[in-house]
């Protein structure tokens, strides 16, 4: 049997009541080897009472998902921490993957998963490919596929940008490439904004925020006309 392993998983959320039952009792598989820290940003729906019914521990504060990682970072006691979005979800066999990873890995080096979309639209693989090929080129994951990072290489890299979008961005460039590796993990997001907005739109709206991002312009700006 694979030795357990203690990992804190740090959630941020706004208005997420839709997406985190799913996700906190998919979490909740891995009993006590998980902590989980919902980090909020002042929700409306009934997120806190989820939260806190699943046994996760709750903070909050101003809204911005690089500050609501943050708190919840501040919060975490264990050396590994998974940041995850609340709309994720995991295949079977994720635990194992998961606890793979962990036997091997570095404490100087972040790890991110297989980014796979919650949709049968074979546009989703392709952008599945895109995702994968950004990756290998760049070493430029974004939140959507998590990451699994020690906190000591947090604290010598800055700790968490403090940004309101882009934080995943920002946090890869300070990570760079060395200090950057994918795992076999597959991480599941949903595919409504893609649905909602048709694959193709949100695909560029999402590259050309990057472009304009990587040229200088200001993550809070860009926030202003961001819809999830």
């Amino acid at each position: 049997m694979t030795e357990a392993f203690q990992i804190t998983v740090v959630i941020p959320t706004l208005n997420e009541a839709a997406h985190l039952p799913a996700l906190l009792a998919c979490l909740a598989e891995a009993g006590d080897e998980l902590t989980l820290i919902v980090s909020d940003g002042g929700s409306t729906d009934g997120t806190e009472n989820i939260a806190r019914a699943a046994g996760a521990q709750f903070v909050t504060g101003a809204p911005g998902r690089g500050a609501q990682l943050s708190r919840g970072i501040a919060a975490a006691a264990t050396p590994w921490l998974l940041l995850l979005h609340a709309d994720t979800a995991f295949p079977s066999g994720w635990r194992e993957t998961l606890r793979q990873t962990l036997a091997t890995a570095s404490t100087g080096c972040a790890y991110y998963g297989k980014l796979r979309f919650a949709s049968t639209d074979p546009r989703a693989r392709l952008l599945e490919c895109a995702v994968a090929l950004r990756c290998a080129l760049f070493r430029l994951p974004y939140g959507d596929q998590g990451l699994l990072i020690h906190r000591d290489l947090l604290a010598a890299i800055g700790g968490m940008p403090q940004a309101p979008l882009m934080e995943d961005v920002l946090l890869a460039r300070r990570l760079g490439r060395q200090h950057l590796a994918p795992m076999k993990l597959p991480v599941i997001t949903d595919a409504a904004a893609y649905v909602r907005d048709g694959w193709c739109r949100r695909a560029a709206g999402n590259l050309w925020r990057l472009t304009r991002f990587l040229a200088g312009r200001s993550a809070t700006v860009l926030a202003a006309t961001y819809r999830r």
